[in-house]
């Protein structure tokens, strides 16, 4: 599939979206939208601000409007125009450039991807455009996943103890912009800090006994998010036990995560593993995950979400039991689970679960 085919595809989304909800035109500026229309472009400075270019599809044409600082690089690099997005540009500092513009292109009936006070904002309904990936997408994807699932795990393989957490997320950047990708959240623990966070932001704490390492990592808009674990003493019974009671719960979210079905449906049947297993107190003491693809999470999935899971929909669980946490983007299929992130050079467990075997990261012991 080649990326006009592609952005064909998703122009026919919105232009689908524009009839139901009765536009004259939708201007997508978000980063996340930005990179999904174009095919992993970026229209960005810094990760988490507001796109410097936007998008403005009609129901016949779209366009690119950016200002005159960016304008050569979305030419040049991005390549817009090539990928049959006209520019316009504005002079950085003309405040009213850019809503003149889009009110001359768009027409009188405007929706944007954001808040403006020119049309309402449709932020919700892109974001479910997203969801079923292109065959381009999944190619992308399935690269990204290798890519963030080896760089994981060669850092922690690099790994002495007395290093610190700084350290390791210093090396983890380090390998990842070497492979082209960048992390939206990088967070590693040593010893009892595993245990005792959930959300461990890494410290100035050296590494005795063990380290978790995970995130969200990103190349070309689309992320994945996976967790590891070495050790520098054997790894008792005990914490292999839990840690395969954990990813055994993970597997049924996985395995449930059914297109066509509720989120509803792995989240509950992810609720019931965890009670079943023992756990059923540690499901309140964290989020469970839920849809992944342009930001780290779509939704971190409740009992209020009643959305349908879509073909080729990509997921990151995370259950976690204090002291281990069981986390790797799939894709939902008819035909069954995709891995996306999966162990490369990390040791591999065959976890058994509802008569199928899943192949899953181990720890590292050194």
């Amino acid at each position: 599939m080649t990326k006009r085919e592609e952005i064909d595809i998703k122009l026919q989304r919105l232009r689908n979206l524009m009839k139901e909800q009765k536009l004259s035109a939708i201007y997508l500026k978000r980063q996340d939208n930005f990179s999904w229309l174009t095919c992993g472009g970026k229209n960005y400075v810094g990760i988490g601000e507001m796109g410097n270019c936007g998008l403005l599809v009609t129901l016949d044409a779209q366009y690119s409007l950016t200002n005159s600082i960016e304008n050569t690089r979305m030419v040049d690099e991005e390549k817009l125009e090539e990928l049959g997005f006209p520019l316009h540009f504005g002079i950085w500092h003309d405040a009213g450039w850019e809503a003149a513009t889009i009110k001359k292109l768009g027409g009188n009936a405007l929706a944007f991807d954001h808040g403006s006070s020119l049309g309402s904002n449709v932020a919700a309904l892109v974001q479910q455009l997203r969801f079923s990936l292109t065959e381009g997408e999944l190619d992308r994807y399935r690269e990204l996943g290798y890519l963030a699932s080896l760089s994981v795990e060669e850092t922690l393989a690099s790994l002495r103890p007395g290093v610190t957490e700084y350290e390791v997320i210093g090396r983890l950047s380090e390998i990842l912009a070497s492979n082209g990708l960048v992390f939206h959240s990088a967070m590693a623990a040593a010893d009892e800090r595993i245990s005792l966070y959930r959300h461990p932001i890494a410290t100035e704490k050296r590494i005795k006994s063990r380290c978790q390492l995970g995130g969200n990592f990103s190349m070309g808009g689309l992320i994945v998010c996976l967790s590891r674990y070495v050790n520098f003493v054997p790894v008792s019974t005990e914490l292999r036990k839990q840690l395969r009671l954990n990813q055994e719960i993970d597997l049924i979210f996985m395995k449930n995560s059914i297109p066509g079905k509720s989120f509803q449906h792995p989240f509950l049947a992810g609720k019931k593993a965890y009670e079943e297993r023992g756990f059923g107190k540690e499901f309140d003491l964290h989020h469970q995950g839920g849809p992944i693809g342009y930001v780290p999470r779509d939704y971190r999935v409740d009992f209020s979400h009643e959305g349908i899971i879509q073909e080729n929909q990509a997921f990151c669980w995370n259950p976690s039991i204090t002291g281990t946490k069981s986390e790797d983007t799939i894709i939902a299929k008819s035909s069954g689970l995709e891995f996306i992130t999966r162990p490369i050079i990390f040791p591999k467990a065959e976890i058994k679960v509802e008569g199928e075997t899943y192949t899953r990261a181990d720890i590292l012991e050194k």
